[in-house]
């Protein structure tokens, strides 16, 4: 059996022949991984020379030799490529092009092929090229746990990401317990100030009946009980509904909770590859344009924000003979997976009811000021308040009162600068905040609404656009790539695959 992850295919569709250089292209110690070669392959229509592993794409191209027994190909690549390659794999049977993991995991069409290479040479899947020299790459049902047996990075990022969580819910909980700290600290310095004051004043009045020493303890635990007995019971209900408890929602109040859009281009580049595929790969700039961020709808006849698109899937521009501009995505075009297309007719409304399975229009979500409810929100406040309250009066204390200072107060007095800073911030950063939301939201606000009229449209097209959407339909061309259009694969030895076309090349003649 030829490995695939010694070498790779370069396909000219239009030759005769297979051709193999005269001089040998791998080392001796190679050798046992491959299956003899004939001199000739005859394919029908299709050449096939074998080459080193590569993948090149326009401007940056790239290589990846791979070598049996050598490293781990797919920790190369970021995890976020790779997982999203994987389910892109798995989505489409395990038998893909790069076009159908480009489209399917809005990838660039060089990090879909250079993940396909890796992840083939990774887990001993192999390749089919067909009659017309599309390669097809073919991965076993447990390629994924040939990949995690095989690299500890993969069977380590699970535990890295649980990590992870855990740390970021370990500062959560640090800020909003510092708020309960900081709270103690401070009134508990406060009585400690006015108790030491007043037995310095009634000293010599009241002789020495008692201690002088300070001996006042409040445990943060017995203040959550004062403030509420049933805070913990309260806390279970609250994690049941919103899975959030009071002290994470003192960190949700000052610094939100996080990108709400998070992870979301890769969606749009998803939605994107999937409506150029469900057309055929041939689309207009309009039915882009409710995925694209298109901030208003004045200019109609500017196609700019569509050369991302092209970029990353290589569309190319073609000219219909009415002179109007479409765009081509051949990559896209060609698929394992079978697929419907469109007809003719289907443009418009029913256009856009047929495709029901794709999002008509890309939206953003709006940035919310907090995930806490009415209720947490004003108790946070509460005690935010009650804090920043106390730092002033203690503050007050610290310059108009003069006492015998116990290691206690001296403690609070070195620190206090970071109690101001915490308890000054506590409000000021959630302020700043609101202002950056409301800023950002109106932006969001205003793309969607823009994609929102782009996508109506094209449900009710004018006659000049519904002639341009009637011309990509024409033009739109899918290629389903079968078993039985596949000429060679790495899997079968080459001597008996060469044998097969002669005998059916010879049969045709006659």
């Amino acid at each position: 059996m030829a490995s695939v992850s010694a070498y790779f295919f370069a396909v000219s569709p239009k030759s005769y022949c297979l051709s193999l250089p005269q001089k040998p292209i791998f080392s001796p110690s190679q050798l046992h991984y491959f299956t003899p070669i004939p001199p000739r392959f005859w394919c029908g229509r299709t050449s096939i020379s074998v080459i080193r592993a590569s993948s090149s794409a326009d401007d940056g191209s790239m290589s990846i030799a791979i070598s049996p027994g050598g490293s781990v190909e797919s920790d190369k690549l970021p995890s976020g490529v790779r997982n999203r390659a994987m389910d892109a794999i798995d989505s489409s049977g395990r038998r893909v092009t790069v076009g159908d993991v480009a489209s399917r995991a809005g990838l660039k069409l060089n990090e879909a092929q250079k993940a396909l290479q890796a992840l083939a040479a990774d887990t001993n899947g192999f390749l089919e090229v067909s009659d017309e020299g599309d390669v097809l790459y073919v991965f076993p049902k447990d390629y994924r746990s040939k990949l995690a047996a095989k690299s500890f990075r993969i069977r380590a990022e699970p535990l890295l990401e649980k990590g992870k969580m855990a740390a970021e819910y370990l500062v959560r909980v640090s800020f909003g317990t510092a708020l309960i700290a900081s709270i103690v600290l401070v009134y508990t310095t406060i009585i400690a100030i006015a108790s030491s004051s007043r037995e310095s004043d009634n000293r010599g009045r009241r002789g020495r009946s008692y201690d002088s020493g300070f001996s006042f303890y409040l445990s943060p635990t017995d203040l959550f009980w004062y403030w509420d007995p049933y805070y913990y019971r309260k806390r279970r209900v609250r994690e049941g509904d919103s899975g959030m408890n009071f002290i994470e929602s003192v960190f949700s109040f000052v610094f939100g909770d996080g990108d709400p859009n998070q992870g979301i281009e890769e969606e749009r580049w998803k939605l994107i590859g999937e409506y150029i595929t469900s057309n055929g790969g041939v689309v207009t700039a309009e039915e882009l344009a409710p995925f694209l961020d298109v901030e208003t709808t004045e200019d109609m006849d500017d196609d700019s924000y569509i050369l991302p698109v092209l970029l990353r899937f290589d569309g190319q521009p073609e000219v219909d003979d009415e002179g109007n501009i479409l765009y081509r995505f051949p990559s896209l075009q060609r698929t394992a997976a079978p697929q419907r297309t469109g007809r003719k007719e289907y443009v418009g409304k029913r256009w856009t009811d047929w495709v029901g399975d794709v999002d008509k229009f890309f939206k953003e979500k709006k940035w919310r000021f907090s995930k806490t409810s009415s209720s947490e929100r004003a108790m946070v406040v509460g005690l935010g308040g009650l804090n920043l309250f106390g730092v002033i009066f203690l503050g007050t204390m610290f310059k108009d009162t003069t006492v015998s200072s116990s290691g206690f107060i001296t403690f609070v007095s070195d620190i206090f600068p970071l109690l101001q800073i915490y308890a000054g911030s506590f409000f000021a950063i959630p302020l700043i905040r609101w202002f950056f939301i409301q800023n950002k939201n109106a932006k969001i606000v205003k793309r969607n609404k823009a994609r929102e009229q782009r996508a109506r449209a094209l449900e009710s097209p004018d006659l000049s656009l519904r002639r341009k959407l009637l011309s990509a339909r024409d033009m739109a061309q899918k290629t389903f790539i079968g078993d039985d259009r596949i000429v060679y694969s790495s899997e079968r030895d080459l001597f008996e695959q060469d044998y097969e076309t002669r005998v059916g090349s010879k049969t045709q003649r006659d």
